[in-house]
């Protein structure tokens, strides 16, 4: 495939998570090494593009902040293939739990498949959940979809909330529509909340807001879009790659530069 076809079709991509969207968007803005200005507007479109998915801003900035970007953007996806998060937390997870998660969450979902002991609610997140519970049912998971009218009530008969960040940032994280009132009710009954963000997913504050400021300008209202931007303050722990962490420890895993590029308007 061309080179810019193949930016083309990760720009378009619909469905996959954003480690594996990463993982595309290394080798399609691998081939332009030999063209600075094609890597800057290839990046700037990618993020555009998905404008949530933090992977994929980590990924820009690396690239767009060395010398060497082609080398970069292989180091990159290769981080992001050797990601430890769903192992170390299907290691973590307590055993017989009730879980509630909203939507199909890349690294949760993978994790909880590992765990044929658990009982999952799915929050069917504009039809993803019933995907999800369809897939971890074929892995001998116990797995329900919930409509999300039921958040609420699910959530309270839960032993543990699993919210996926897409990205996160010093103050909030992204996830599924949903995830905001799965965490608010599991703060009012006192479930815990884990919140998920593996590598390339913990961005620099610069960086978070100038993602925010892009999911503000997408022209719908805000309870139409797919994902919301959920307080961080709702989490009780962040697990990563090293696992468990505060929110305030998980915010200081933020590891790739600010890119200037990344700072201007987007198209």
């Amino acid at each position: 495939m061309h080179p810019i076809e193949r930016l083309r079709w990760v720009a378009r991509a619909e469905g996959a998570g954003p480690s594996l969207l990463a993982q595309e968007s290394a080798a399609a803005l691998a081939s332009f090494g030999d063209d600075p200005q094609g890597l800057v507007t290839a990046c700037r479109r990618l993020v555009s593009r998905h404008p949530v998915a933090g992977p994929v801003w980590w990924l820009v900035a690396r690239v767009l902040s060395v010398a060497e970007p082609v080398s970069e953007a292989w180091q990159a996806a290769s981080a992001l293939e050797e990601d430890t998060t769903p192992g170390v937390l299907a290691a973590a997870l307590p055993d017989d739990a009730l879980v509630v998660v909203v939507g199909w969450p890349e690294q949760a979902g993978a994790a909880l498949a590992r765990r044929g002991d658990l009982e999952v609610l799915v929050a069917d997140a504009g039809g993803e959940g019933g995907a999800l519970a369809r897939r971890l049912r074929s892995a001998n998971v116990d797995a329900v979809s919930i409509p999300d009218a039921g958040i609420g009530s699910a959530v309270a008969e839960a032993d543990l909330v699993l919210l996926e960040a897409d990205a996160l940032g010093p103050d909030g994280f992204v996830s599924a529509v949903g995830a905001r009132a799965a965490g608010a009710a599991a703060l009012h009954a006192g479930v815990p909340v884990w919140v998920v963000a593996g590598v390339g997913r913990v961005l620099p504050g610069r960086l978070w807001e100038a993602l925010v400021q892009q999911l503000d300008s997408v022209e719908a209202d805000p309870w139409e879009r797919a994902e919301e931007i959920v307080p961080l303050d709702l989490a009780t722990v962040v697990f990563g790659p090293v696992g468990p962490q505060s929110a305030g420890e998980a915010v200081r895993r933020a590891d790739c530069p600010v890119a200037p590029e990344l700072l201007k308007p987007l198209d």
